[in-house]
This record gives C-alpha cells, sequence and structure tokens, in this order.
C-alpha cells in the first residue's frame, strides 16, 4: 500500500511539539489513528518503520517526538548521538543501562573522544524514564492532536514500546476516551487501574525479569475492578523482542504479537 510520511509540529499549552505521521496515500476519508510511542531510543529508524507499518495496515499512524524541545531535539538526544550511546551500551556490561558507575568504567576504557560524545549524551537519554510525568503531558499533548488531525477520525489507540509502553498504560490511565492501549514489555503500576477506561493488551518476555514482576500486580488491580486487560509471555523471548534492529530481536514473538495487535486494533478501533 502507497504511503505518505512527513515529519510535522503542532502547538500545544504554548509549546511546540514534533511528530513523525505516517498514512495511506490513496485513502481519503478519516481513518482511526495509531499513536505509536518511542523506546527510549527516541523517533528512530525502527520507530518510523513501525508507524510505516501501522499505515500500511490502514490507520493513520503517529510517533510524537518525545525528546524534542519546542519542536526540536536537542544536540545530545540527535539520532546520530543516541546512536552512538546505542552502540555504546550494547558493547558494555548490562548493567551500564543503570548503574553510573559501571557505565563510567566502561567509558574509561574506550577513546577521550569517544567519552566526550558519548558520556553526556548517554547520562541524558538514560534519565529520561525517570521524567515520566512530564514524558506524560507531552504524549497527552500528541493525543489531543490527533483528536483534531482532519485525516483521523476521532478514534485512537496507542502501542508503545519499552519506555512507550510505560507511557501507553499511562495515557490510558489520563484520557478516558483512548480507545485502546498496548503495551510493549512497559512497566507498569496497578495504581493506573482505578484511571483506565479502555482495553489494555500486554506482550512481555519471559527473559525480562524486572518488568515482568511487575505484570501481576497490575493484572490484579485491572481485574478487581472489572477492567479488560489480556497479556501474552512469550518463553525464552528477551527485553525489547519486537525491535528488528537489536540484538533481542524474536521473530518468533514478534510475529505473533503483531498479528494479536493488529486484531486488538480492529476491534478497539471500530
Amino acid at each position: 500500500m502507497p504511503i505518505t510520511s512527513e515529519w510535522l509540529t503542532y502547538e500545544d499549552g504554548g509549546q511546540v511539539h514534533r511528530m513523525y505521521v505516517s498514512r495511506p496515500a490513496n485513502v481519503k476519508e478519516p481513518l482511526p489513528a495509531v499513536l505509536v510511542l518511542q523506546e527510549v531510543w527516541g523517533v528512530s529508524a525502527h520507530i518510523r518503520d513501525v508507524t510505516d507499518r501501522f499505515a500500511k495496515a490502514g490507520y493513520v499512524a503517529a510517533a510524537p517526538d518525545l525528546y524534542a524541545e519546542n519542536g526540536e531535539r536537542p544536540e545530545l538526544l540527535s539520532d546520530e548521538r543516541i546512536e552512538r550511546v546505542r552502540t555504546f551500551l550494547h558493547s558494555a556490561p548490562p548493567q551500564a543501562f543503570r548503574d553510573p558507575a559501571v557505565r563510567e568504567a566502561a567509558l574509561a576504557e574506550r577513546p577521550e573522544a569517544e567519552r566526550r560524545l558519548v558520556q553526556p549524551s548517554a547520562d541524558a537519554l538514560l534519565a529520561m524514564p525517570g521524567r515520566l510525568p512530564e514524558l506524560v503531558e507531552r504524549t497527552r499533548a500528541a493525543y489531543r492532536f490527533l483528536q483534531r488531525y482532519e485525516p483521523a477520525n476521532g478514534r485512537t489507540a496507542a502501542v508503545g514500546y519499552c519506555l512507550g509502553g510505560a507511557l501507553s498504560a499511562r495515557l490510558a490511565a489520563a484520557e478516558p476516551e483512548l480507545a485502546g492501549a498496548v503495551v510493549y514489555y512497559g512497566r507498569l503500576a496497578g495504581e493506573l487501574a482505578e484511571g483506565i477506561r479502555c482495553p489494555v493488551l500486554g506482550f512481555f518476555g519471559g527473559l525480562d525479569a524486572g518488568i515482568n514482576a511487575l505484570v501481576p500486580d497490575f493484572a490484579r488491580a485491572m481485574e478487581e475492578q472489572g477492567k479488560a486487560f489480556t497479556s501474552h509471555m512469550y518463553d525464552g523471548a528477551k527485553h525489547a523482542f519486537f525491535n528488528d534492529t537489536g540484538a533481542g530481536y524474536s521473530v518468533e514473538a514478534s510475529r505473533d504479537s503483531w498479528v494479536r495487535t493488529l486484531a486488538f486494533l480492529r476491534d478497539t478501533l471500530a
């Protein structure tokens, strides 16, 4: 299916925001929308590709750049700098993602020029999950934009990956008109259940112990409050199993979760 893709900016709350939007090129009538919420790596080539996939499935698909400030990405969080951080972290001990001391020790073994580029960007990037309330507000701004975006019909669901998975659940708790929320290996919290009005679908890798430990409490809270939550655990799959540019990619888990995601969107956005 031919699609039209573009970067656009919009205003909300006195701030300028930036978003990658993709939609079917030859469809004239308004379509339901899918809000694609980024991994910690930002609106990367992978996230843009996923956004395009949703457009080819017949949706207006939009990936807000949650790291943009007044419509522009800070230099520390440019695509090039983030890719350098990603390359470094994938070659460093796994603890480097969360432990600054381990990260600094690994960087100390690198050439000085690399350290100067990677360290400030790594610090800025890995601080982003700690700014969830701010990122939720930027996600809500993107949702409000889609509600008034002319090619969309006002029915919107969210699909988020990693950091975006956590944001997908939080958007559902903050926006009662959201049609559905899909969480790919995002951190959940039981207290979110009270505010959620839409169905929630979750996908998790069996080897992702830290994320998976939070799922039972969320599932219990959703059940107690009569909310719809369905989850799928893929044995042997790692965190970020859907990212086909990473070492944790699982073709089987990705294939199955993609089919289930499209079925969920078909039902919730009907």
